[in-house]
């Protein structure tokens, strides 16, 4: 059965594979002393500017882990939209590793805004209450949707203001750059993002991540922290391996685009029943509708998705890198059924 549920259920990409095999080449020092390592620290300041410092980790949890620590202390608070990961998916994992309260502010499409965040920004100096330190956001969002460069801007400007961190959880960061047209170099350092979790595994990687300073003193500690926290691969070589394979070459942004428009595909097919009703715009490889149970209940018995939500009957449908035309057409014909 070929799924809909998550871009992390696709397969790894070709490229990224043979990248792999070719790491597995005799014996290499470990813990990232090696030569794969050191491509793929030069492959991600050639795309993200000389100020990025890497750190190549396990997970997407893991990453947004190491990266909190790093701008946090145990008595702040970390501020992010009421449907983030690090408040909804990861088990709790955030709060537990860097001790601090998590802020969760709802929000109509998964986007803080300057104006949602204002409001938090307060007790500073006040020793009965958690400090605000951090903003977190992801890129996309956890409901598909995409904040423009000015909008980071904006969010960045305004934590820097308060002498805020704004860490940008970035699984899908190539899905937004591909909708957007810009570089990942725009949509972060230029925007005045301080951290990000650079993520490859839902875009045709087969694991590992990436956190990356922009900021030298963020980077003071990034290594002990990442070490401490379980995240530092030994064979390292066979994470690192995958990015120069995957930024070089643009095969980021080519993996990326494709799953947009295979989703807006998808949309388009959607569309065409008037009483199946989107409930956030589509602007990345994620779709949220609502759809009458019948015909819901019709596409689960093909295709593998989440219903988002179980009293509203909210479904969401991600495609991949690897989600084909054929996979659309016969989406449509059990739509058509």
């Amino acid at each position: 059965m070929r799924s809909f549920a998550s871009d992390n259920n696709s397969s790894v990409h070709p490229d990224i594979m043979d990248a792999i095999i070719k790491a597995n080449d005799n014996h290499a020092i470990g813990y990232g002393s090696d030569k794969w390592t050191t491509e793929a620290e030069a492959a991600i300041k050639n795309v993200f500017g000389d100020t990025a410092d890497p750190y190549f980790v396990f997970n997407g949890t893991g990453a947004n882990c190491v990266a909190l620590q790093a701008i946090t202390r145990p008595f702040n608070s970390i501020l992010c939209a009421s449907t983030a990961h690090i408040s909804q998916d990861e088990c709790g994992a955030p709060g537990k590793m860097t001790g601090c309260a998590i802020v969760s502010i709802p929000t109509q499409d998964g986007k803080l805004t300057p104006e949602l965040i204002m409001p938090h920004l307060k007790n500073f100096g006040f020793v009965h209450h958690s400090q605000p330190k951090a903003v977190y956001i992801s890129q996309t969002t956890e409901m598909g949707t995409v904040y423009t460069i000015d909008e980071i801007r904006a969010i960045a400007d305004l934590a820097h203001s308060f002498n805020m961190y704004l860490h940008v959880d970035g699984a899908r960061l190539a899905n937004a750059c591909a909708y957007l047209g810009c570089s990942l170099k725009e949509i972060t350092v230029d925007a005045g993002v301080d951290i990000l979790s650079f993520g490859g595994t839902k875009n045709g990687m087969m694991m590992g991540e990436a956190v990356i300073s922009f900021n030298k003193d963020l980077s003071e500690n990034l290594g002990y922290i990442r070490k401490q926290s379980a995240q530092l691969a030994s064979k390292l070589r066979y994470m690192s391996a995958q990015f120069p394979a995957y930024l070089n070459n643009n095969l980021w942004l080519e993996n990326a685009a494709k799953a947009n428009i295979q989703a807006m595909k998808i949309a388009g097919l959607l569309s065409k029943f008037p009483e199946i009703k989107f409930t956030q715009k589509v602007e990345s490889n994620q779709l949220f509708f609502i759809a009458p149970k019948e015909i819901t209940a019709k596409l689960l018995k093909d295709y593998y998705f989440y219903i988002w939500n179980e009293i509203t009957g909210e479904a969401r449908i991600v495609t991949s890198w690897d989600t084909t035309d054929k996979d659309i057409e016969e989406f449509e014909n059990t739509l058509y059924k």
